[in-house]
């Protein structure tokens, strides 16, 4: 790349996971280049993650839901009229790969899986496995910074911290019970067995998800018929559930989403892994972290890096065998 950059737009327009985990390129962007502009595209429906971050300029938004083809030819008008001096793309698909090599920078950087990166300045290669996300992204940027990767990051606005503050009275505990996946979701059997075992011994224990998951989690809610269980799922946006998870005690995720936002807030975390495995990359990153997973040796797991909507094999052992002694484990 020649001339030091001037402006930036990272591009990660998948699941909030992954916009999570790109914020770490934010952050060592900032700090190589603390004049330069720095711009994030995301999918509609994430841009609550980015709202009021200090480090960005300016957050994109595509539509992909409505007139996907349309809205993405206005995107890439929009964009080159930016005059970007280097497109990072952390997404590996056509799409983003189209708005890359139109976008009109200078530089443009991303990995080898995308179907377009044969146009990229910059080509890195991509494998899953032994090495944290965080880390395989920084790669995109180690010509332009170094090697070392960074924590993902959130920034809670005042507000959202004040939203949530009378839900901080005494110590308090967070789950997140569900997923877009079902094999990487705990089954909510094993989730009320565990708010029964610690019934008495906190405060509050507060249900988190989307507005989607409100049933599942008010049926767990009901099934432990305890007081101290809220279910606030559908009631926090992303970054007041962040707030929230900050100061908890402990927070019970599965590997999804929850997960990253206690990264990005250095949370005291318990990760569950039923098909998927740590390996992959997408461990937790908090000081305070654990992981919980199968004693069982089988053969069928991990069965995919993403996870499916019912157990290839039918009987989903690598979610039933856990144990509520390795869960209660985190909080001794």
């Amino acid at each position: 790349m020649t001339g030091k950059p001037t402006s930036f737009l990272l591009i990660q327009t998948a699941f909030v996971g992954d916009v999570i985990l790109a914020t770490a390129l934010v952050e060592i962007l900032h700090q190589s280049y603390p004049d330069a502009a720095i711009d994030f595209l995301l999918r509609k429906g994430n841009e609550g993650l980015l709202a009021g971050h200090p480090l960005l300029r300016e957050v994109l938004i595509w539509n992909k839901k409505e007139s996907k083809i349309k809205n993405l030819f206005k995107l890439i008008s929009v964009i080159r009229s930016k005059k970007y001096s280097c497109v990072v793309n952390v997404h590996r698909f056509a799409s983003s790969g189209i708005i890359t090599v139109f976008s009109g920078a200078k530089t443009t950087i991303g990995f080898n899986k995308n179907p377009l990166s044969i146009f990229f300045s910059i080509r890195i290669n991509h494998e899953i496995g032994n090495t944290h996300e965080t880390t395989r992204n920084q790669k995109l940027i180690e010509s332009l910074t170094d090697s070392t990767a960074a924590r993902p990051r959130l920034y809670p606005s005042l507000p959202d911290f004040e939203k949530t503050k009378n839900y901080k009275n005494g110590q308090y505990i967070c789950f997140a019970p569900t997923s877009v996946w079902f094999t990487k979701q705990l089954p909510a059997e094993k989730w009320i067995a565990l708010l029964k075992s610690i019934k008495g011994q906190f405060v509050n224990c507060y249900l988190l998800g989307a507005p989607a998951d409100h049933h599942i989690c008010e049926s767990i809610r009901l099934s432990v018929a305890d007081s101290t269980v809220i279910n606030l799922a559908g009631k926090l946006s992303f970054l007041e559930s962040a707030a929230l998870m900050k100061e908890a005690t402990m927070n019970f995720v599965n590997d999804s989403a929850p997960m990253h936002i206690a990264s990005a807030m250095n949370a005291p975390v318990t990760a569950v892994y039923c098909s998927t495995v740590p390996a992959f990359g997408f461990g937790p990153l908090s000081d305070q972290s654990f992981v919980v997973e199968t004693k069982e040796k089988l053969d069928c797991r991990p069965c995919g890096l993403h996870g499916h909507k019912d157990c290839p094999k039918g009987h989903f052992n690598c979610a039933y065998s856990i144990e509520n002694e390795q869960l209660l484990s985190s909080l001794k």
